[in-house]
């Protein structure tokens, strides 16, 4: 298949995933979260096309994709929960690459952070490894899939490393992901006070870290 067919197919893509999505009704239940979320349990096996639509569409153009892997145990059982938020983020990691390799390539090479510049090498040497190790640690910010896109990586090695390094994370979120929420909507104001110092802490030491060794 040529470049120009690639894009174009690219673009059919992202627009028939658009399509389903408004058919779908999740872009006039954006503005309220409740209404979203009762919508998509509502729809049933349909609700779980249109939370991996919305999220394949929408995460890798600017929404976190963790409001959508957090809102999956909210909504459904764990192992539904983690089965869709695996697939939402295959899909939108796949979407944010192809998006940047095959149709605005240029563009988006000269927007790419230098600090990710050092991993060009590792790619060329261990692409599996290093694909595998930033989609554990990042998880998929679209800075991520566009690096990727852009960077000599094969698209099918980008795709296992990324699904291997997905699964811890994406499975711990949705057994303990409901869990987590009801703690912290119990919390005390001094146990958040709490929460707060251990994560400026670890700010602090993390950025002392990153400056001694001059990154």
């Amino acid at each position: 298949m040529s470049a120009r067919s690639q894009r174009f197919a690219l673009v059919v893509l992202v627009a028939a995933l658009i399509f389903t999505a408004q058919r779908l009704g999740v872009f006039a239940s954006l503005g309220e979260p409740e209404r979203l979320a009762t919508r998509l349990v509502e729809l049933g096996a349909w609700g779980y096309l249109a939370f991996v639509v919305a999220y394949a569409v929408l995460q890798p153009f600017g929404v976190p994709g963790t409001v959508f892997v957090f809102a999956a145990p909210l909504l459904w059982p764990w192992p539904v929960a983690f089965g869709l938020s695996m697939v939402g983020t295959m899909a939108a990691s796949v979407v944010g690459f192809s998006f940047a390799r095959f149709v605005a390539r240029d563009w988006i090479a000269t927007r790419i952070p230098a600090r990710f510049a050092r991993y060009e090498q590792r790619l060329a040497e261990r692409g599996f490894a290093t694909v595998f190790f930033l989609r554990f640690v990042f998880w998929m910010p679209p800075m991520l899939h566009a690096f990727f896109g852009v960077s000599k990586v094969r698209f099918w090695t980008h795709f296992w490393g990324s699904l291997a390094g997905y699964v811890v994370p994406l499975l711990a979120v949705s057994v303990l992901g409901a869990r987590v929420f009801e703690l912290a909507r119990r919390a005390s104001g001094t146990t958040w006070v709490a929460i707060g110092a251990g994560m400026v802490a670890v700010a602090v030491a993390a950025w002392v870290w990153r400056w001694r060794r001059g990154l």
